[in-house]
């Protein structure tokens, strides 16, 4: 990180998860962060785990376009800039269900926030990114190993996923004029509330359900951490952390 000033990162689904622990993980390096999320008791939670940090809570619905826009807003007002997007909001949507039994609504949803809210982020951080001086800065889109290799009954979840390395790499191809870099990190089994399951028993491509190895989130906060203070003119631009053992690579 820059030695003459402190650098600004949003992070949206920062109340849990890997939302938090990347909070975390920035707020003890010396970065200022504005933390977004639909629950503002679990931003104030996360915030309250760097008590000497300098955060900024904002509850943000990111499929909203003016619940974004405030965002951005208020961490330019409170911090300057904006030098990191870590693009981090998303939904599994509802476990278990058959692609032919998803409902359309449980499907929009799913859509709305992983897709739809990454890009409407990732157009504000990309609108302050461009004009502010010096120019530039950073998007970490949160991939997942789903980008690659589905999971049984994940059609939502995946499809997203998907698209959104396209959409880092069209950002990141946009971005290069403007010292805007844009990368994704892909993520694999990081023990959270989302992952519990897995710990006892996940359905498997060959309708086997078996338990699964995760591993510490707080190895994928430095992963993010280590692209994030990279400088602008070196990129990382996909990156894939995961439990070393768990069913991805080959036949499990």
């Amino acid at each position: 990180m820059d030695a003459e000033r402190v650098k600004t990162a949003v992070v949206t689904g920062a109340g849990s998860g890997i939302g938090r622990a990347v909070t975390v993980e920035l707020l003890r390096a010396g970065w200022s962060v504005a933390l977004a999320g639909r629950r503002a008791g679990a931003l104030e939670e996360t915030a309250a785990l760097v008590p000497e940090g300098a955060s900024l809570v904002v509850v943000t619905d990111v499929a909203r376009p003016e619940d974004v826009d405030a965002l951005f807003d208020a961490t330019v007002e409170r911090f300057g800039r904006v030098d990191l997007l870590f693009n981090n909001a998303g939904t599994f949507g509802p476990g278990g269900v058959p692609v032919e039994e998803l409902p359309y609504d449980a499907w929009r949803h799913v859509v709305d926030t992983n897709l739809n809210g990454a890009f409407l982020c990732a157009q504000a951080a990309y609108r302050r990114m461009k004009e502010q001086v010096p120019q530039g800065g950073r998007i970490i889109n949160n991939g997942s190993i789903s980008a690659h290799a589905p999971r049984p009954h994940s059609v939502a979840y995946t499809a997203t996923k998907h698209a959104l390395t396209g959409l880092t790499k069209s950002l990141s191809l946009d971005g290069r004029p403007y010292s805007i870099a844009v990368g994704q990190i892909d993520i694999g089994n990081a023990a959270t509330d989302m992952t519990r399951r897995m710990e006892t028993g996940a359905l498997q491509a060959n309708g086997v359900v078996a338990p699964e190895p995760v591993m510490d989130v707080a190895d994928v906060a430095r992963t993010v951490r280590h692209m994030a203070e990279l400088p602008l003119a070196a990129n990382v631009q996909f990156a894939t952390v995961l439990a070393t053992s768990m069913p991805y690579v080959g036949r499990g």
